[in-house]
């Protein structure tokens, strides 16, 4: 069979004998795909254009407000960018590597001790304010724990020695003086934190006027008498030792230990009971291991 030219060119359909009849006419037909026992039309060549990247959330991740301060911790300054809204107890994990003070050895003082759970915020934290951080590294906790083996030998000496400090001699000569005219009311029985005030009217070994001053924001406690007032770093106190006075449970004896031996301790008597706790809590925190 001839096949007759079209004046539209060789297309497809006018190469293909089976898209023509005898009569010259034009037959398409269109082939079902079978899919699965379900018939459906051929999909078009061309499709829409893919691309492999995921389209971006249109939710914007919230930045919380950051907060710029200093802390100050052992005379160094540390600038510190921190979430507004995050709790005491977060910015103390931040510190901790920072400074290398355990977050259960630290006191931070902002208005007064900041607790954990207060936001910085609410602690009262300002744009460029200072925040004084209070504690000991881990290295020197880990020195105390390791006591010197004079410490070890003189608390074993202390648990077979039964005599009250307040019946020792060394202690006596101060103690039979009597209670001081000025110094502080003791209450027997009742914890209360320190007052806003030096503690004072209580003696020292040598029966002279003592008075202890708390500088947390320094890290220090003042031993003022008449002559001097001496400095010390809270952490350079190793341990306190206290007890009450016979007869006068209001107040007790209190034994600060600046070194590996007995005759290292500083005595003040006459010190209110109820302050005891606070004074130790104070110089000592959490790490109170003798």
């Amino acid at each position: 069979m001839d096949f007759i030219a079209s004046e539209k060119g060789d297309t497809t359909e006018n190469l293909d004998p089976s898209s023509l009849i005898s009569n010259g006419s034009k037959v398409t037909e269109e082939k079902p795909i079978v899919d699965n026992g379900k018939s459906h039309m051929e999909a078009p060549a061309e499709s829409a254009p893919c691309t492999s990247e995921a389209a971006e959330d249109t939710e914007l991740c919230e930045i919380p407000e950051q907060l710029e301060f200093t802390v100050v911790f052992n005379k160094m300054k540390h600038d510190i960018t921190f979430a507004y809204d995050a709790t005491v107890l977060e910015l103390k994990a931040h510190l901790e590597r920072i400074c290398g003070v355990p977050q259960s050895a630290q006191k931070l003082i902002i208005k007064g001790m900041a607790k954990d759970n207060v936001t910085l915020r609410n602690a009262g934290i300002v744009k460029g304010g200072k925040v004084m951080l209070v504690g000991s590294k881990m290295d020197d906790i880990l020195a105390v724990k390791a006591a010197p083996k004079e410490i070890l030998e003189e608390k074993a000496n202390s648990q077979t020695n039964k005599e009250p400090l307040c019946m020792q001699k060394i202690h006596r000569k101060v103690l039979d003086k009597g209670i001081p005219p000025d110094v502080m009311p003791g209450i027997k029985g009742v914890k209360e934190p320190l007052p806003p005030v030096p503690l004072s009217g209580m003696l020292n070994k040598n029966g002279g006027k003592v008075r202890l001053t708390f500088k947390p924001e320094q890290d220090q406690l003042w031993l003022g008498t008449k002559e001097r007032t001496e400095k010390l770093a809270m952490t350079s106190i190793k341990s306190i030792t206290s007890e009450p006075i016979k007869d006068h449970e209001e107040y007790h004896i209190m034994g600060l230990q600046l070194g590996p031996t007995e005759a290292s301790r500083y005595w003040v008597y006459w010190v209110p009971a109820q302050y005891i706790e606070a004074i130790k809590d104070a110089v000592l925190g959490v790490w109170q291991f003798f």
